[in-house]
């Protein structure tokens, strides 16, 4: 189901309407620096909000906020001017991210996978990624510039490795092609995607393909060791998807499981192909960045919306036995500054690694431009783990602050709980990241030790 971005606005034509404060087609936004409240004016987001109660009650996608979100240009953020895109740098898209989730928290999540694969495609192309890889980063961009939706089927059950690695089988095709079998699972967007973004493992058991002629036709590779391929596949009879999305929160992202019945991976939209195991491939080192960064961006702000919620409840709501607001309250100011300590390094955290990874692609230099090396995936993991659990403390927090009105269903707040929670199971988790610095300062396990 593609569904073209509507054609150009003539801002003459226009003229004479009656426009909300902040109600501009893309086109129209100030040039420089793209801010969230051009992008997200309040009463748009107003609108999203009032939404994202029926969607979460009614489990069902938010069909109207996507089309407002491709009304004005959101599927185009991270592409670049030159192919057509807004021309947004990732530091842009994280501050635009945070505010969309201030509204709707399920919204800015589904969301989030399009501008990973985007951002992703941005970075490829940045680094200056080898001709076909670059070629597949064109290709996705210049996607989401005609207004495909494009979504990430990466998890799959049981297979902690992610990226790294795939339960998915990949049968090489003649013409160098794939056959693609498999499971993914917490396929956001699953409803409406245009491309799902889907990587699976060749050259083994798994992959069970023939790879005699591979290094004749591929550039990605000559090894006929098992690897990995990434590529974009569309919908057909061959790729199920499942109405099995019921969760306790995020509910409007629909993120059902996915099927791959022998789905058909084009020779065309193979975007690279990389060993197994933790790599700095330009594409996929993009999808990590853009996928953590993006990811903790969202969650901090569903959790400066419970705040501001927060803050609102203190300020009115006045306590009988006392004769003081809650504001005066010494433990309710307690709680509601703690949040809030927290909040600010969880927003300084990510708006440099946002930074940085912009500058990384972009070879800017700079007093406090930073090139992580080696600790790129430490940093990225470790900014992801910090900020979703300081999230749910913040609105745990807020929670006790302001009173059992907000254990009803009817409460903003309620639902705020509920979905800040699945932080918890995105990758990186917990186990993996402290894993992964335990392994950065003590080695693997069982590893020879100086006495």
């Amino acid at each position: 189901m593609t569904t073209a971005d509507p054609a150009p606005r003539d801002p003459e034509a226009r003229r004479g309407e009656s426009l909300l404060p902040g109600d501009l087609p893309p086109e129209d936004l100030p040039a420089g620096e793209l801010l969230p409240e051009d992008l997200l004016p309040e009463h748009l987001l107003a609108a999203f909000r009032e939404r994202a109660a029926v969607h979460d009650r009614e489990n069902t996608f938010p069909e109207a906020d996507l089309a407002a979100l491709r009304e004005r240009g959101y599927l185009r953020l991270l592409v670049p001017v030159e192919l057509g895109g807004l021309g947004a740098s990732l530091l842009e898209a994280g501050r635009i991210q945070r505010r969309l989730a201030q509204a709707a928290p399920a919204t800015a999540l589904s969301m989030n996978m399009h501008l990973v694969v985007t951002g992703a495609a941005l970075h490829a192309l940045r680094v200056g990624a080898p001709g076909a890889e670059r070629a597949g980063a064109e290709r996705l961009l210049s996607s989401a510039a005609r207004g495909e939706l494009l979504a990430f089927g990466i998890s799959e059950p049981g297979n902690e490795a992610m990226l790294f690695d795939s339960a998915t089988s990949a049968v090489a095709d003649a013409d160098g092609g794939y056959s693609l079998s498999g499971t993914k699972i917490f396929t956001s967007l699953a409803p409406v995607w245009d491309r799902l973004v889907v990587h699976a493992r060749v050259g083994d058991a798994a992959g069970a393909s023939d790879l005699s002629d591979l290094s004749e036709r591929s550039e990605f590779s000559e090894s006929l060791e098992p690897e990995l391929v990434f590529g974009t596949i569309v919908r057909t009879d061959r790729v199920e998807t499942l109405s099995d999305w019921d969760t306790h929160g995020m509910r409007a992202t629909q993120s059902r499981t996915t099927r791959l019945h022998g789905a058909r991976l084009e020779p065309a939209d193979v975007i690279t192909r990389t060993s197994v195991g933790p790599n700095t491939d330009p594409f996929v080192m993009g999808v990590f960045g853009a996928f953590e960064l993006l990811l903790a961006s969202v969650y901090t702000g569903v959790a400066e919306r419970a705040l501001e919620l927060g803050q609102q409840t203190a300020l009115h709501r006045r306590s009988v036995t006392r004769g003081i607001v809650h504001a005066d309250d010494p433990d309710i100011r307690w709680r509601l500054a703690d949040a809030a300590i927290g909040l600010d390094g969880s927003v300084l955290q990510i708006e440099k690694l946002l930074a940085d990874l912009d500058a990384l692609g972009t070879g800017a230099r700079g007093p406090g431009v930073r090139d992580h090396g080696p600790r790129w995936f430490l940093q990225l993991s470790g900014v992801k783990s910090r900020t979703t659990e300081t999230a749910i403390r913040t609105v745990d927090q807020v929670l006790r602050a302001s009173g059992g009105a907000h254990f009803s269903r009817s409460s903003e707040l309620e639902r705020l709980s509920r979905d800040v929670r699945a932080g918890l199971y995105h990758p990186s988790d917990e186990e993996s990241v402290h894993s992964s610095y335990a392994k950065a300062l003590l080695g693997e396990i069982g590893a020879p030790r100086e006495e």
